[in-house]
């Protein structure tokens, strides 16, 4: 059996069962004694998704005959379609959405379901999402109450916030730009998924990947962002168990706190002071809107590097946000015509940032508050000693390598002024001891050699005399 068929069907069993019955998914399948059930599963959920494209107008036989007659002309470059025999993936849409009876099924139910079964072995407990503290970032202070540096595991920078500190609008800014159908889906929005998949055939080259905020949520928390048919796999049947445990709105709190919206800031609060200075529960909803629109690529969309492209992002969460009636017509043409911007000079994100793994001091085990006050009773680092010409400034965005580290600088820098490298400090002694020789044989005429007893004898005479 084609291997990416063989994939595309476990995908599909999965999605059948998180559309039919959610309450009801299993994950290990045994090939013979199971089969009969896994046939109606692939069936129920093909019915089920034939609906949603009556639902969205679009007509899947004739999508599927052009794909037949052209298949580049339909698929492109899209990888996801490379190596597909569409003559295969057209026998089995008759056998499992038309049942018809085929001769020579191309799909081998075995293979499928030994993908699918170790695709799903020892999926995460979604459970432990339920009233999840994210780690987020301590800020310590020097002796006069200055900012003196950040602490913060890798990709960990953010502070975290209760849904009640967003103001609503800001809320639906993000439901507008990510999930339109948040508070009605169960975890799969079937509708996205098709858009995304029409959307993709129209333009390949910014494929659109139809997740929902639930779907995202057990990605970044649970199952990892690995670009597999696997992870897509347990991403399915994660979400929709996570729909089953926590409410919409703690579902909305960790994905608020938990997305990357770029300048070095996870979650909601730490992008609304690094872009408008600000917290989270005074942002405007235009404000709101302009950090919706990152979501989709933070890069891509990156106001410092692509101020147009930001620009245009916001405009497109303004128009959602009128569809869904977060705000009026005359609202987003008023928020249309003053675009916000985000604030130029930001904080230099990293530079003068310790970062790396915080382990809790003895005693201090209660939590970040604990470890902050532990780690300001030592408010200056311990000096580094390195080589002459080590002591340079390094990338400030270099994460965890041989950056610049404010704490490890400051801490040379300090040593560096209390005890001078070895090689400086026998120049030192070198010449201290030129200008005292030089005192003992001041009649001595230029260019004699001096007897080194009498030299040594100098030498010391000096020393005494100091001493």
């Amino acid at each position: 059996m084609n291997p990416i068929l063989i994939k595309v069907f476990a995908t599909a069993l999965a999605l059948s069962q998180v559309t039919t019955r959610p309450e009801a998914i299993k994950t290990r399948f045994d090939p013979v004694a199971d089969r009969a059930e896994v046939v109606e599963l692939l069936r129920a959920g093909c019915a089920h998704m034939r609906k949603v494209f009556d639902i969205e107008e679009l007509n899947l036989d004739e999508l599927i005959a052009t794909a037949m007659d052209d298949p580049k002309a339909l698929t492109g470059d899209i990888k996801a379609f490379r190596g597909i025999n569409f003559a295969d993936l057209h026998t089995a849409y008759r056998e499992f959405c038309k049942n018809e009876k085929v001769d020579n099924s191309p799909v081998d139910l075995g293979e499928v379901v030994a993908f699918y079964n170790k695709a799903v072995a020892d999926l995460p407990d979604h459970a432990r999402l339920k009233g999840l503290m994210l780690p987020g970032a301590s800020v310590l202070f020097d002796q006069k109450g200055e900012r003196f540096a950040e602490l913060f595991e890798p990709d960990q920078r953010r502070i975290p916030v209760p849904l009640s500190d967003i103001p609503e609008p800001v809320q639906k800014a993000f439901v507008a730009a990510e999930d339109k159908r948040f508070f009605t889906h169960k975890g799969i929005d079937e509708r996205g998924l098709i858009r995304a998949f029409i959307g993709n055939l129209a333009q390949p080259t910014r494929p659109q990947g139809g997740s929902t905020i639930t779907q995202q949520v057990a990605k970044n928390l649970a199952v990892g962002d690995d670009v597999t048919y696997e992870r897509k796999i347990r991403e399915m049947i994660v979400a929709s168990r996570i729909e089953r445990t926590l409410t919409k709105g703690e579902i909305l709190e960790l994905y608020l706190n938990s997305i990357y919206l770029g300048r070095g800031s996870w979650g909601i609060e730490m992008a609304a002071r690094s872009y408008f200075a600000k917290p989270a529960k005074a942002l405007t909803v235009t404000e709101g809107a302009y950090l919706a629109g990152l979501t989709k690529g933070p890069n891509y969309f990156s106001p410092d590097r692509h101020p147009e492209r930001a620009q245009e992002r916001l405009a497109y969460v303004l128009n959602r946000m009128q569809e869904d009636g977060a705000i009026s017509a005359d609202e987003k043409q008023a928020r249309s015509k003053n675009p916000c911007r985000a604030r130029v000079a930001h904080c230099r994100l990293l530079h003068g940032a310790l970062h790396h793994r915080r382990k809790p001091a003895a005693g201090n085990r209660g939590g970040p508050a604990g470890r902050l006050g532990a780690l300001r009773k030592r408010e200056r680092p311990r000096p580094v000693r390195r080589r002459r010409g080590e002591l340079e400034r390094g990338d400030p965005t270099d994460r965890g390598g041989a950056g610049d580290r404010a704490g490890q600088v400051a801490g040379m820098a300090e040593g560096a002024r209390k005890r001078p490298p070895a090689a400086l400090r026998r120049a030192l002694d070198d010449r201290r001891r030129d200008r005292q020789g030089s005192r003992g044989n001041s009649g001595r005429p230029a260019g004699r050699a001096r007897p080194a007893a009498a030299g040594r004898e100098s030498v010391d005479r000096s020393r005494a005399e100091a001493l």
